[in-house]
């Protein structure tokens, strides 16, 4: 657990440190300057083309089309989420639109794109060529439906393990479906998702997350990002939290609101963290593939982390500056563990920005 103090923000996944770094001089004191941050940062991820589960570097559904969703949050009375765009690269600057100009909590589809044109939203390709290769490639291999997928080994490859940084992967978390020691580049399916908590100096929480979603999905599939209580929760004087991996399951239990609920009744960090992966746990039938990571904030900017299975990653830009964080709880820790380049990447940090 950590016990650093505000102004503060937390990533999910190694790639997100340039992401938090680059958004770090917009966390000033006022609710705008917390919201452009979070925004900031989530852009940041959407734009990379080496981030292979959140928007232009992402991998597209089972039609070979991309659909990107995304949520932000302030408190159970100011939050947003979109989902399903097809034309509109920052999934989390429609949902603030949403969030700010309207009365409702979560636009869909062709519509929610429609509403993005009418704000002046510009649209945009939302597909990398490295993706779309990637998506073909599937498609020649005879593709199917990651939810088809049905062998422990096949799918024990899916699960997303952070290479950590300065390696060849980039930011990408999935590795081809072999069974070596030292799997790099993107796989042919895996997903996960950029989640993002925000505290600024005079105490105000916010959380945002986007993703691209579950690789080769079914057209249509909704995950858990752009979801309240799901991907993201923030309640004020209490704390936030964010969850990452398998949407399913973090939808299954809300995980980011059991997590927040227990600080509410007076649970520590760590215990949030416990109860959300234990409720993972008592599902039942999960399978290799299956992961959740959870980051908690209290209201005083202290977190703790947990990851369901080794691999997960987290990032953390502060007054002390940014720098990657194993999860202080692993639920499972003798499940298959991250490569070594993970752990070598903790060294590693990512400059600021040139002005």
């Amino acid at each position: 657990m950590n016990t650093a103090a505000s102004p503060i923000l937390l990533g999910t996944w190694s790639f997100s440190l340039a992401a938090i770094e680059a958004a770090w001089p917009l966390l000033g004191g006022s609710k705008d300057d917390l919201l452009e941050a979070l925004q900031a940062a989530c852009r940041h991820a959407d734009l990379d083309p080496e981030v292979d589960s959140v928007g232009f570097g992402g991998l597209p559904d089972a039609s070979g089309r991309m659909s990107l969703d995304g949520g932000i949050m302030l408190s159970p009375l100011q939050f947003a989420g979109v989902c399903g765009l097809r034309r509109h690269l920052h999934p989390v600057d429609v949902a603030r639109l949403i969030m700010e100009r309207t009365e409702h909590t979560l636009l869909c589809g062709e519509d929610a794109d429609d509403f993005a044109d009418r704000h002046g939203i510009p649209s945009a390709d939302l597909i990398a060529p490295e993706a779309e290769a990637a998506w073909k490639g599937w498609r020649d291999r005879g593709g199917r439906d990651v939810v088809d997928q049905s062998t422990d080994a096949g799918l024990r490859n899916l699960r997303p393990v952070d290479p950590g940084l300065g390696t060849s992967a980039g930011g990408r978390l999935f590795r081809p479906g072999d069974d070596s020691e030292t799997k790099e580049g993107p796989a042919p399916v895996g997903h996960d998702t950029i989640g993002v908590l925000a505290r600024d100096a005079a105490g105000t929480m916010a959380a945002a997350c986007s993703t691209s979603g579950l690789p080769f999905k079914v057209p249509g599939r909704i995950g858990d990002s752009p979801i309240a209580g799901h991907g993201f929760f923030v309640e004020p004087g209490v704390g936030q939290a964010t969850a990452t991996g398998t949407g399913e399951l973090i939808s299954g239990i809300s995980a980011s609101m059991v997590a927040v609920e227990t600080l509410r009744r007076g649970g520590s960090l760590r215990d949030a963290v416990q109860e959300t992966l234990q409720r993972v746990e008592d599902l039942g039938d999960l399978r290799p593939h299956h992961q959740v990571g959870i980051i908690v904030m209290d209201h005083e900017g202290r977190f703790a982390t947990g990851g369901f299975r080794p691999g997960f990653l987290i990032a953390v830009r502060d007054a002390e500056g940014g720098r990657l964080l194993e999860p202080d709880l692993v639920l499972r820790p003798q499940d298959d563990g991250p490569p070594e380049s993970a752990t070598d990447g903790f060294a590693k940090s990512v400059p600021p920005p040139s002005d």
